[in-house]
Formats: C-alpha cells, structure tokens, sequence
C-alpha cells in the first residue's frame, strides 16, 4: 500500500532554515552584487559582462559567507573559484548565479551536481509514485539562486530575483523553486496553527462553565 508522507519540501525548509537567515542571505546577495557592479566600473566595454560576472562570484561568495556566519550555518572556508557552503538543520545551503531564464546554467558544476545527489531522499514528496520509498531525510541540499538580467543595459548592478531552489538527485528539475520575499511568507503562517492547538482549551473553559451553572 502506498503511504503519502506528512512532509512538503516547503515544510522541511521553514523547519530547518530560520527565516533570519533566508533574510540574511537575500541582503547579503544583494549587496554583493551591487559592490561587484561598482568595482567593474571603468573597465573596457568590450569585457565588461565579464569582469562584471567575475567580480560577482567573488563579492557574493564573500557576503553569502558572512550570512551564513551571522546566522550560525557553519560556512566552509573561502578559497577560490570554491564553493562556498553552510549548513542549518538537514540542509546544506550553496548559492549560485544565472541570467535570468537560464537556469540549466546551475548544473555546469560538478560541486554542484555531487551536492544535489542527497536530494533523492526527498524527490518522493513530489513524485507520487516513488511515495513507498520515502522515509524522512537525514540531509539535503537547498540554493540560493540570483537571477540577473541577460543585458548589462538593465539594472545591471541588482539581481532581478533571487530565489531558493531545490534540485532534483541530477540537477536535471526542480523540486522546488520560489522567490525569497514569496517564500518568507510561508513563516508568517505558524501563528494560524498555534492558533488552532489553543482551541481545545477553551472548549475545556466552556465546558467548566456550563458545570457551574447547574450546580445548587
């Protein structure tokens, strides 16, 4: 028999990842993509995308670390082109950029793909049919991706979106994907489900009070 499971992939993110860290990322990305803009200012036209693309890694992977120090994600060490990584909860956090749209972009890293292999305990919770395998997931992989536009002639120093996604095992889908200020959202409902356990209570009240009212 089948068996669906409790958990979404939203859920396990809003359980493992503090929403101030998902704010402490989106601020970090977008200053580190704004100071990359600034230090390729006065180069060449003919190489600027690049410098700029450059200066970009560099500056975010820099202020992505910081984050992730801040909200106590135990980053890896800075060296290089690396990639840097945190990790709260099951998840282990990296991020990446892409122009905007291209987001088979994401698997041009074999660091990349290597991490995303532990998704597979979680691609059940959105392919039925894999649901008998599912048990809950000891790690997995979540990024932070920032879309910039395609051309330089458009906000060149801002990041159109930056998003959190979840690969699949492959890197080949996407089990989840959603924008950051979309997605904080999501934190906002547990006082609705607090909410809810409080009612039995005051039905206990009523009860009490009805108690009274017939004793002599």
């Amino acid at each position: 028999m089948t068996i669906t499971p409790k958990d979404s992939i939203p859920d396990l993110l809003v359980r493992n990842i503090p929403r101030s860290l998902i704010m402490g990322i989106d601020e970090a990305l977008s200053a580190g993509a704004q100071r990359a803009y600034a230090s390729a200012k006065g180069m060449d036209d003919g190489h600027l995308p690049h410098v700029v693309g450059q200066m970009r890694h560099f500056h975010m992977n820099e202020s992505f670390q910081r984050a992730l120090i801040v909200g106590d994600a135990s980053p890896s060490a800075i060296r290089g082109n690396g990639i840097v990584t945190g990790r709260t909860g099951i998840f282990t956090l990296a991020r990446f950029n892409i122009p905007e749209g291209f987001w088979i972009n994401g698997r041009r890293s074999h660091t990349r793909k290597q991490l995303s292999l532990a998704n597979k305990a979680i691609e059940p919770l959105v392919q039925p049919e894999l649901f008998e395998a599912y048990t809950p997931p000891s790690e997995a992989v979540a990024f932070f991706v920032a879309c910039f536009p395609g051309s330089l002639q458009y906000r060149p120093e801002s990041p159109v979106s930056i998003q959190v996604a979840v690969p699949d095992r492959y890197m080949r889908g996407w089990l989840f994907r959603e924008q950051i200020d979309v997605f904080v959202q999501r934190y906002e409902q547990k006082p609705a489900i607090q909410d809810d356990l409080a009612t039995p209570k005051l039905k206990k009240n009523i009860g009490k009070q009805g108690t009274g009212g017939t004793s002599p």
